[in-house]
């Protein structure tokens, strides 16, 4: 069984209850009526009623009707999602009148549905921007305890089973954070790892923390902030396997692992790598898909305290279905 079925059955086997706000959109619901179909997901679609049924129609998807439709303009919950909302951002000036407007927005009113714990995780994106679907998961959902800093991991699935888990890695930062600094690159590490147990299905992630240098074979300040990133790392979660500075080859080829960083227990065994910056991990997995005929299938987003993922405005039927039982995986991890 490829990951990608192992993703989709770890879903199917604790169903978990995903928001999908951009519910008028046609891939969107073609993707809720895979789900539903194959009851991987409980789904819960905002949009306007009689638009969803229409389009539901037109295209003779079958199991729309399993899912919860929540209309955002007559929501039963509005005026408990507005006062909540308002005092949690009073901090921030916003006013009563303020918050009863937001919640009529989908992706707003997704974000309050996971705060009071009716829902397990979110994704849009189809119609949305990045930061439209962020905003609202940061300032309702917040980020996960002990972290700062939003993130986008990648899995790469190569066709080199001597690398990393029987050749598929997981990656980051590919998608966020453009020059974090060691705190933020810590944070990046201890986030893709969890990534790595919770979608990937590691049970051991190994952590390489990359630079041009391995083990103080040159030296400059973006050395030394992998170096205090990997000391950070390890403080965060003390139980983490990570070590750094790596190069990529000392990281992933044993030979090359015990030349470089002898007595390394990751050099040479790495599964996840983590990049440091976005440049280097976007050009990064951006060739070895297209070089390497990988599989690149993300960036997912980790660091939110519930999942919420952003799909590509150019995304396929097939991307929505593949997120929300990533998105699932995710929420399972997070309870």
């Amino acid at each position: 069984m490829d990951l990608i079925q192992q993703i989709i059955e770890r879903a199917k086997s604790n169903k978990q209850r995903i928001v999908l706000p951009e519910a008028e959109e046609e891939r969107t619901l073609t993707a809720a009526d895979r789900v539903l179909a194959e009851d991987m997901a409980d789904i819960i679609l905002i949009g306007n009623p009689e638009k969803v049924h229409a389009l539901a129609e037109e295209k003779g998807l079958k199991n729309i009707g399993k899912a919860t439709l929540i209309d955002p303009l007559n929501c039963p919950k509005s005026e408990e999602y507005a006062q909540l909302l308002a005092e949690l951002r009073k901090k921030k000036g916003m006013t009563i009148e303020q918050a009863r407007e937001l919640v009529k927005n989908p992706l707003y009113l997704g974000c309050m549905i996971i705060k009071t714990g009716d829902a397990d995780g979110q994704i849009s994106g189809a119609l949305s921007t990045t930061g439209e679907t962020l905003r609202p998961a940061l300032q309702i959902i917040k980020t996960a305890p002990g972290i700062t800093c939003v993130s986008g991991a990648m899995l790469l699935i190569t066709k080199k089973p001597e690398y990393g888990e029987n050749g598929v890695l997981v990656v980051g930062d590919v998608a966020v954070t453009p020059m974090p600094d060691a705190n933020q690159l810590s944070q990046i590490a201890v986030c893709t790892a969890q990534t790595a147990r919770s979608v990937a299905g590691f049970q051991d992630p190994r952590v390489a923390m990359l630079s041009f240098s391995t083990k103080g074979s040159a030296t400059h300040e973006v050395v030394d902030k992998v170096i205090e990133a990997t000391r950070l790392a390890k403080e965060l979660d003390p139980a983490l396997k990570i070590d750094g500075e790596l190069q990529a080859d000392a990281a992933l080829v044993p030979g090359v692992g015990k030349k470089k960083a002898p007595g390394s227990d990751i050099a040479g065994q790495a599964n996840v790598l983590v990049f440091p910056n976005l440049e280097v991990g976007n050009i990064a997995y951006k060739l070895v898909q297209r070089l390497g005929d990988a599989i690149a299938v993300g960036p997912i987003l980790q660091g939110i305290a519930r999942p919420v993922n952003d799909l590509s405005r150019g995304c396929s039927v097939e991307d929505i279905y593949y997120l929300v039982a990533i998105t699932a995986c995710q929420a399972m991890d997070a309870k």
